[in-house]
């Protein structure tokens, strides 16, 4: 594929052997540092993350499309750990995050896949771009309406105060419109204008949540707005 093919890996500047061997010291290092100095639980969701993305994620792109929402798993999970760590424990708060990350990254990847189709194609990789390219539109706008939900739940479930529902409302709807678009007609420019304005969304929304988080001083002053 033209977008890894100067990858270390793909060039022969690191071999298997390194590549593998590099890889299982920094996670069971990694896993064996939070489960000593933060808690068993963060470094569980720590282990299924890294078990998950070696396991099953990478195996199944050749094996069908699923592994879009395999992938979808393993990057959602992440804040999870940190909620682990933090608090010992997850609660509504540490799934929210998660459904951020996961509903997010379906815009996110099909916008980027679908202007790589042929070269997923030529590697063998079976995704919905390739095989179900409905599908794929369809999946991006569903989660981009998704976001909108979990914008609402946030503070529902004390994540953040309310004016974060109502504040995130243009960027969300901005992506979703985008989404529209590629769904009503999926094409280099859709698909472009869609993942670009995704690597801006998540970032911001983030800001956002943090600023909007409760009992933050900056939050106390959105809620007397």
């Amino acid at each position: 594929m033209a977008r890894t093919k100067r990858r270390v890996l793909v060039t022969g500047l690191l071999s298997r052997v390194h590549a593998i061997s590099f890889a299982s010291i920094i996670g069971i290092s990694g896993i064996l540092i939070l489960a000593s100095y933060v808690n068993l639980l963060a470094a569980i969701i720590s282990a299924t993350t890294w078990g998950l993305y070696v396991t099953t994620y990478t195996p199944l792109k050749r094996v069908c499309i699923g592994n879009t929402w395999i992938g979808a798993v393993v990057g959602a999970l992440p804040p999870m750990i940190g909620w682990a760590g933090r608090t010992g424990s997850l609660d509504a708060g540490a799934f929210i995050m998660a459904g951020f990350l996961f509903t997010w990254q379906f815009p996110h990847f099909n916008a980027l896949s679908w202007n790589l189709r042929s070269d997923y194609s030529k590697a063998g990789y079976r995704m919905m771009a390739t095989r179900n390219p409905d599908l794929c539109q369809s999946v991006a706008l569903r989660h981009c309406l998704f976001i909108i939900v979990l914008s609402f739940l946030a503070p529902y479930f004390n994540l953040t105060t309310w004016p974060f529902a109502l504040f995130s409302l243009p960027l969300n709807f901005t992506f979703a419109y985008l989404a529209w678009c590629f769904y009503k007609q999926a094409d280099g420019k859709t698909a472009t204008y869609l993942f670009k304005f995704s690597l801006l969304h998540l970032p911001l929304l983030m800001i956002m949540l943090l600023i909007s988080k409760k009992n933050l001083p900056v939050a106390k002053v959105f809620e007397n707005i």
